[in-house]
C-alpha cells in the first residue's frame, strides 16, 4: 500500500474508517428469505453476527439472557460490577442519573472494591441456566486467578482482552501471561485482543485463539486515542486482520475468526466491517442505547474505571428501543440503529450473497 510523506524522515500509511467505505452492489440479488446471517465459533453457532460488549452498561446476566434468546453473544465483564458487588442494581441506578463528572468518579470508586471469585462463578452460571451460551472477559493480568471459576461454570467462550493484548508481553516485573501456554491448555474456546494490525492479529492467532478481537478502545467512550495516541482506522484494521487470516489458515490449515469490535453504530458499519474481513462484529453503544439496558442513558467502556489512567469515559446516548427493536425491530428510525439484523440481511441480498463469509467477498469503494 502506497505511503504518505509525513515530513522528510516519516511516512505513514492510508487507511480509512468504516464511514469512508461503501459496499458496491454486484450484477445480482437474492431474496431475502433465502439469507442466512448465521455464524460459528468453535462449536457454537449463533443466529445472528452479534456479540454485545463486555461492558457492565451493555451486558449484565439479564441482558445475556435477552442476547442469547436473540441468537447472539453477550460477554460478561468479569472485572466489572457483576463480580465486584453483590446486587449493583443501586450503583447502576446512581449511575444513571448523577451528572456526567461525578458519575465517572463514583465508577471509579466502584472498581476499587475487590473482584468476588465466587460471583465469577455464580454470574456465568445464572446465565447458563437459562439455556443460552456463557462468555466472560478477563485481562491478561487475571487470568490465571480468574479462569478456574470460569470453567467451574462450565463457560462456553473466554475472552482475554484488553485496549491492546500482544503475544509477546516482555515486562521486568515478573513472568507475564505466556497466551499460546496457556491457551493451549485450555478446553475452552479463547478469543483475544484486542489488536489493529497484521502483525499483531497473526501473532494472536498463532496462540491457538478461536478468535481475534479487532479493535484498540475507539468506541463511542473510548479515548484511547486522546490519551495515548493510539488508533487504527477500523475498516483497514480488519482488512488486515483477514490478510493474516488466511496466512494463518495457509500455515496450519485452521480457521481463525475476525470480530470487529468498535466505531460500530449502525447495521451499514457491521455490514461494511463483513465486508472488510469480519466474521461477526462486536457492539457496545447501540446495544447501551436499549431502554432496558443495564444503565439506561448511560454508556462507558472497558478502561474508564482505571483507577490511575482511564481512557474511557461515561457519555450520554439516547434511547432508540427495546435490545429486541435494537436488533431484530422492528426499525423506529431510518437510519439503521434499529431493525439491525434486518437491515444486514436486506444488505446482502441486495448484494446477490446468502451468508456471512459469501459476503466478505462483496467489492467495496473508498468514498473519501
Amino acid at each position: 500500500m502506497a505511503e504518505i510523506e509525513i515530513g522528510l524522515g516519516k511516512s505513514a500509511r492510508r487507511a480509512y474508517r468504516l464511514d469512508e467505505i461503501a459496499v458496491v452492489p454486484s450484477r445480482r440479488t437474492r431474496d431475502i428469505a433465502d439469507v442466512d446471517i448465521s455464524w460459528q465459533i468453535d462449536a457454537y453457532r449463533f443466529d445472528i453476527p452479534v456479540l454485545a460488549a463486555a461492558s457492565d452498561s451493555v451486558t449484565s446476566p439479564v441482558t445475556a439472557i435477552q442476547m442469547g434468546r436473540l441468537g447472539g453473544l453477550a460477554v460478561l465483564d468479569l472485572e466489572g460490577m457483576w463480580t465486584r458487588c453483590e446486587d449493583p442494581d443501586a450503583e447502576l441506578a446512581e449511575l444513571a442519573e448523577a451528572p456526567l463528572a461525578a458519575a465517572t468518579a463514583r465508577l471509579r470508586e466502584i472498581y476499587t472494591r475487590p473482584v468476588q471469585p465466587d460471583l465469577v462463578s455464580a454470574r456465568l452460571a445464572e446465565i447458563a441456566a437459562s439455556g443460552v451460551r456463557t462468555a466472560g472477559r478477563v485481562r491478561p493480568q487475571r487470568a490465571e486467578e480468574l479462569t478456574p471459576h470460569a470453567i467451574a461454570a462450565d463457560i462456553d467462550l473466554l475472552f482475554i482482552t484488553g485496549t491492546i493484548v500482544s503475544a509477546e508481553h516482555v515486562s521486568g516485573a515478573g513472568d507475564p501471561l505466556n497466551l499460546k501456554t496457556f491457551i493451549r491448555r485450555m478446553q475452552t474456546p479463547v478469543v483475544v485482543g484486542g489488536c489493529v494490525s497484521y502483525q499483531a492479529a497473526l501473532h494472536l492467532m498463532r496462540t491457538g485463539a478461536a478468535g481475534v478481537l479487532v479493535g484498540v478502545g475507539s468506541g463511542h467512550a473510548g479515548t484511547t486515542r486522546h490519551v495515548l495516541g493510539l488508533d487504527a482506522p477500523q475498516a483497514t484494521a480488519i482488512a488486515d486482520a483477514r490478510a493474516a487470516r488466511m496466512r494463518h489458515l495457509d500455515e496450519t490449515g485452521v480457521y481463525c475468526h475476525v470480530i470487529a469490535d468498535g466505531t460500530m453504530r449502525t447495521a451499514g458499519d457491521i455490514a461494511k466491517a463483513i465486508v472488510c474481513g469480519a466474521d461477526a462484529a462486536m457492539i457496545g453503544m447501540p446495544l447501551a442505547s436499549a431502554v432496558d439496558s443495564p444503565c439506561p442513558g448511560r454508556h462507558w467502556d472497558l478502561s474508564a474505571g482505571h483507577a490511575t489512567l482511564p481512557r474511557g469515559r461515561i457519555a450520554e446516548v439516547a434511547p432508540l428501543g427495546t435490545i429486541q427493536q435494537i436488533l431484530r425491530g422492528p426499525a423506529l428510525d431510518a437510519m439503521g440503529a434499529t431493525n439491525m439484523m434486518g437491515a444486514l440481511a436486506t444488505s446482502m441480498a441486495k448484494c446477490g450473497y446468502t451468508d456471512v463469509k459469501d459476503f466478505q467477498r462483496a467489492a467495496l469503494v473508498a468514498t473519501s
